[in-house]
């Protein structure tokens, strides 16, 4: 079978992801063989692969990127993580459609040092494609039904391009409908009681470096010990 044209997107090269395996980190290229369809990459600067910079310099619209956010929940003590990919014109509704998604009591961005262990992935390059098994992963509507769709590569010296298609069917994924919301419409946590505050929904902790950890300090402070501490 001949193989499908590189794509045309912004001003990258794209080439298949299974010739560069240096521009993957380790868990994308295990996961590669058994991914649908075509998949491609293409080298970017590090100091641009976080979205806004991304976009903005390589010409690739924010309508075709994706981002993959690692989400701790909460429940009777327990911590699970679980991953969010939604389009770069919206944010996941953590608070809201997430939490109860997941059967949390609490959800957040999980912290910097926690995604990037759990993963095996650099931050700022954390994707879909070779996530932990047992994670689930939340494919919002709208990317799934994408021709194709920028992401991460695992680092972030690079980005893929596939099919939504292609991460819908991942083996953990699960498509939701309204899991992104237009950020301009995303909603501010509602006040609650102090013993049940939910942390607010930012993007900082989507796999883009955070100007402060203030919110990190709850899950510094209970994480379970194979997460370790400072």
């Amino acid at each position: 079978m001949t193989a499908p044209p590189p794509p045309v997107l912004g001003s990258l090269t794209w080439v298949p992801a299974a010739d560069r395996p240096d521009l993957l980190g380790e868990p994308v290229v295990a996961a590669l063989p058994a991914l649908p369809g075509p998949v491609w990459v293409a080298p970017v600067d590090d100091d641009l692969a976080d979205t806004a910079a991304f976009t903005e310099a390589y010409g690739v619209p924010l309508e075709a990127s994706a981002n993959c956010v690692v989400v701790a929940a909460r429940r009777a003590g327990q911590t699970t993580l679980a991953a969010c990919v939604v389009l770069a014109t919206t944010r996941a509704d953590v608070n809201g459609l997430v939490r109860r998604h997941l059967g949390a009591r609490k959800a957040s961005f999980a912290p910097q040092d926690v995604a990037v262990a759990e993963t095996g992935m650099a931050y700022g390059g954390i994707t879909p494609v070779g996530l932990p098994g047992s994670w689930p992963v939340l494919v919002d509507a709208a990317v799934a039904a994408a021709d194709l769709v920028v992401v991460g590569s695992g680092t972030r010296g690079a980005k893929l391009a596939l099919p939504g298609a292609a991460l819908a069917g991942l083996a953990a994924a699960e498509v939701v409908e309204g899991l992104g919301l237009p950020v301009q419409e995303a909603p501010a946590p509602a006040p609650v009681a102090a013993a049940e505050r939910a942390p607010d929904d930012r993007d900082v902790g989507w796999g883009e470096r955070p100007d402060e950890r203030e919110d990190d300090r709850r899950y510094l402070e209970d994480r379970p010990p194979h997460w370790g501490s400072d």
